[in-house]
């Protein structure tokens, strides 16, 4: 790293810490934080003992390419699960990191599609980060942070620097804050990592709504889901999730409807890239 590139790294750090410090006035840390946080979905909570650990590193796949719109819908809504209930619960800002390569090959953050899935803007922070390198530094730094709710750290494609001591850094960092984290990998194959979870995504039909409204019109999000890899217990497992904006929380989800998968262009009401 060059004297310019070490300015730009450290303006960057500067700037993330004091964003950071702004949201999590008045939030908690990690003390009074349960052990897990519930998905609302039986199946999953129950083989997970309750739902995902916090304070932990969680990795997440794309089933196909066509399936990163889905990935990040399901990522940004288990934030929203582990973030939400109250302060004691891990009430918190969450901030999500991305790198420009990413923005350029998947797109920008849609703001209505964010409120669509009941994401409220004044506690979300967005990173946009010149390279792989700075990404990884910065998640780093921010996992440190004990009052941030969830720290989303997008990271598509082989990701050399990504290897497992880097994950390794990041797994003890949130250990240490308290702070769960959600790896976003896209579509590709899994690499090794010290991630507590791994997942595997795909858009799944949606169901139809209520009768009298528009048959064409979208209903609930959903997803394919399927657990690769766990820290211990069984793994291989699949499921079908489906999201409720109004309670915020998963739901079993029927198994036949019309396919409305999360799009990039924000459709399916929980479609986060423009």
């Amino acid at each position: 790293m060059n004297m310019q590139e070490s300015s730009d790294a450290a303006v960057l750090l500067r700037d993330l810490r004091g964003r950071i410090a702004m949201l999590e006035r008045g939030q908690v840390g990690p003390r009074g934080r349960e052990d897990r946080f519930a998905t609302g979905h039986a199946g999953v909570d129950r083989t997970l003992g309750g739902g995902l650990a916090r304070g932990r590193l969680h990795e997440f796949y794309a089933a196909d390419s066509g399936d990163d719109a889905s990935v990040h819908g399901l990522a940004l809504m288990l934030a929203l699960r582990a973030c939400a209930g109250g302060k004691a619960a891990g009430q918190g800002a969450i901030l999500w990191l991305r790198t420009q390569d990413a923005v350029r090959g998947q797109g920008g953050i849609s703001g209505e599609g964010l409120c669509a899935i009941g994401v409220d803007p004044a506690r979300m922070l967005i990173g946009i980060m010149p390279d792989e390198k700075m990404l990884l530094r910065c998640a780093a730094d921010a996992a440190r942070c004990e009052g941030l709710g969830c720290l989303l750290i997008d990271c598509p494609g082989r990701a050399p620097m990504l290897d497992l001591t880097a994950s390794r850094r990041l797994v003890l960092a949130a250990e240490r804050s308290g702070v769960t984290l959600f790896l976003i990998r896209g579509h590709g194959p899994p690499q090794p990592s010290a991630a507590e979870s791994r997942w595997d995504v795909a858009a799944a039909p949606s169901t139809g709504l209520a009768q009298g409204l528009t048959m064409d019109a979208p209903g609930a999000p959903a997803f394919d889901v399927r657990l690769l890899r766990r820290r211990s217990g069984p793994d291989g497992l699949t499921w079908r999730m489906e999201w409720d904006r109004d309670s915020a929380t998963f739901r079993d989800a029927p198994l036949s409807g019309a396919i409305l998968p999360l799009s990039a262009d924000g459709s399916a009401a929980a479609g986060v890239a423009a």
